[in-house]
């Protein structure tokens, strides 16, 4: 395959419909606008939300509830998923994310304790439960906080 071969797929690509052109064009004179009017301006139209001079529904709503925008955001990891590194290997937040534990680090990783951890692994991670480090050490490595 070249590049002069590619093509889009049938049916994904629509030519643009040229509004205005004349009465024959079945779209021409107001240009599928209508009379007047608003929305028949340039630049015309009213903003996203806006309903009319009505309450609009964002306000109408109550507010729940408080989102502390400087709280601390950790990636959360459990021990289960920690077997699939193999013995004696080094787990940071790059080699989750390598392995697809993880996506984004956030903040940084916390390990939690849910599931057992069978092989032998250094762990450095901004947090631990304490039953996370107590498995880690049971388990023979170690659970460095970075």
């Amino acid at each position: 395959m070249k590049l002069h071969e590619l093509s889009p797929a049938p049916g994904s690509n629509r030519a643009s419909f040229r509004v205005g052109r004349g009465a024959g064009s079945g779209n021409g004179k107001t240009a599928g606008k209508g009379h007047k009017g608003q929305k028949a301006r340039s630049g015309g139209g009213v903003r996203p939300g806006f309903e009319g001079g009505q309450m609009p529904l964002q306000r109408r709503l109550p507010k729940r509830g408080f989102n502390n925008i400087f709280a601390t955001k950790y990636a959360i990891v459990n021990l289960s998923d920690l077997n699939r590194f193999e013995d004696g290997a080094v787990v940071d937040a790059q080699a989750l994310k390598d392995a697809g534990i993880v996506k984004n680090t956030m903040d940084g990783i916390k390990v939690l304790g849910k599931g057992e951890l069978t092989k032998k692994l250094t762990v450095n991670a901004a947090k631990f439960s304490a039953t996370a480090k107590e498995s880690i050490e049971k388990a023979g490595g170690k659970a460095e906080v970075v």
